[in-house]
């Protein structure tokens, strides 16, 4: 197991001819470039990932050395699938690539499980089921002489911190392992998990590497992005490597670039989602897990939604989000206990639970395309995006501060807004 690249710093900003640079690096590392290559990245709901870039790059060297086959997975989870416009705007122009779709119930090499009583250990006996372990079955059973893994590490609701083997086992995964995974890490209290590395979920995936996925060789290419004084996305971290070793160096730097500490709670938060990125509340609640652990009781977080028409990326995760609502843990558990087709969705029930304030703070949401109607039913208040956008005009605000207490986030999947106390030891 090995580190090939660890570069990057909190000041240190990447640039193109740097990164083809440290790729092709690690790919002389590895004995050269290989002829046939899978690479799994992410997919538009992580625009900002700079794995398109990157993606772009492997392609140019692999071409430069006369591949015969470049294969796309998009790590979709259980996103909808990419269209056409998407995969351009992502990747851009890859002539001789391929793209797949994965398909998260379907299609799937079935490796084992992670045993029952390891999930009990790490969730202190919350739980106590087994996880099977599932890939896309082109990851065991292509022709490829090399798999990439490519996305951006960052501070995440359900494992603490996203990216390494998290991106294949659950945006490639299966359907089992979505859920239970969801479901773990919203029952060990995802207060607890955000920000961190030893993480209940992310000891689940670190056993199912150990045991399983390690014998396929993938390399994983994770990024840590920032954004400079005047806007514009920077890469500040580049990390590859095949082990968790490469994963903890890249988020010890995402800890310190992504993370925003504050020494007193925000009464008042305005949060912007890109219509690019967010059309559902299964994703555009990020505006909602990344802060929650700045907001004080009884403050507002109002979600400037333009881009939102549906609840779940998911036909059958719609409809439960619809049918149970954001109602808070107690209310969501003793559904899951009352309910089947719960049961048979814990990752619904998980996103339940992570889209509630527990009653601490109200939750407004601004939409063109969800009525006040829809959004009211699943627990949120509602106002008009225009009315919103009159008051709080994303053009006219920055990030942090702005006049009157507004506290303004423009991307919240790229980041974690934290009480300093919270963290402290």
């Amino acid at each position: 197991m090995s580190t090939y690249i660890a570069h990057g710093g909190r000041d240190t900003v990447i640039t193109t001819e740097e990164k083809r640079a440290l790729l092709q690096e690690a790919l002389l590392k590895l004995g050269g470039t290989p002829k046939k290559i899978l690479v799994v990245p992410p997919d538009i709901t992580r625009l900002h990932s700079n794995a398109g870039e990157l993606t772009r790059i492997l392609y140019e060297l692999w071409d430069a050395a006369n591949g015969q086959v470049f294969d796309i997975l998009p790590a979709i989870g259980t996103h909808s699938p990419m269209t056409v416009d998407q995969i351009s705007e992502m990747y851009g122009d890859l002539p001789k690539a391929t793209y797949h779709e994965h398909h998260w119930r379907t299609g799937l090499y079935h490796f084992g499980e992670v045993p029952s009583e390891f999930v009990h250990e790490v969730s202190v006996g919350k739980l106590d089921y087994s996880i099977p372990v599932a890939v896309n079955s082109r990851l065991v059973e292509g022709d490829y002489e090399l798999i990439i893994s490519v996305g951006q590490v960052i501070p995440h609701e359900v494992i603490g911190i996203a990216n390494g083997f998290k991106n294949i086992l659950v945006g490639a995964g299966g359907v089992e392992m979505i859920n239970k995974s969801h479901f773990l890490g919203a029952v060990d209290g995802m207060e607890r998990l955000m920000g961190r590395t030893d993480t209940s979920v992310r000891r689940v995936l670190n056993y199912a590497h150990t045991h399983y996925l390690k014998q396929l060789g993938i390399v994983y290419v994770m990024s840590v992005m920032d954004v400079d004084v005047e806007g514009d996305r920077i890469m500040r971290g580049l990390f590859i490597g095949d082990d968790a070793v490469t994963f903890e160096t890249a988020a010890e730097l995402s800890r310190n670039v992504n993370m925003t500490f504050l020494d007193e709670p925000l009464k008042k938060v305005v949060v912007y989602l890109d219509p690019r990125e967010f059309k559902s509340t299964w994703l555009g609640n990020k505006a909602i897990y990344r802060t929650r652990m700045a907001m004080a009781d009884d403050g507002e977080l109002t979600i400037i939604a333009p881009g939102l028409c549906e609840f779940g990326e998911d036909t059958e995760i719609d409809r439960l989000i619809r049918k149970y609502g954001y109602r808070g843990t107690p209310t969501t558990l003793k559904a899951v206990e009352e309910n089947q087709e719960l049961q048979d969705n814990l990752s619904a029930a998980a996103h339940l639970i992570h889209g509630s304030t527990e009653g601490r703070f109200k939750v407004v949401y601004a939409t063109e395309h969800l009525s006040k109607d829809e959004i009211e039913s699943v627990g949120y208040e509602w106002r008009s995006l225009d009315e919103v956008l009159s008051e709080y005009n994303p053009t006219n605000l920055v990030d942090g501060f702005n006049t009157g207490d507004v506290f303004y986030i423009s991307e919240p999947g790229q980041g974690l807004w934290a009480l300093r106390s919270r963290f402290e030891k």
